[in-house]
């Protein structure tokens, strides 16, 4: 089964850093949208996985 996963880290300075795992093609542009209004972005960076076809993705939020 495919799983998709968002690795999200709050560094001791306050940044935060996240990896969007999964996720193949521009859909994980969707996700990032939604993690970025949390603040400004200082760095973008595209996984392999990006360049991958793109699967039909839904987002689900949910806390732990």
């Amino acid at each position: 089964m495919h799983k998709e996963e968002i690795e999200i880290a709050v560094l001791p300075d306050g940044r935060v850093e996240y990896a969007i795992k999964g996720v193949k093609g521009s859909a994980c542009e969707d996700i990032s949208a939604l993690l970025e209004r949390l603040g400004q972005v200082e760095r973008e960076e595209r996984t392999a996985e990006y360049y991958e076809q793109d699967d039909h993705v839904g987002i689900h939020v949910s806390q732990a």
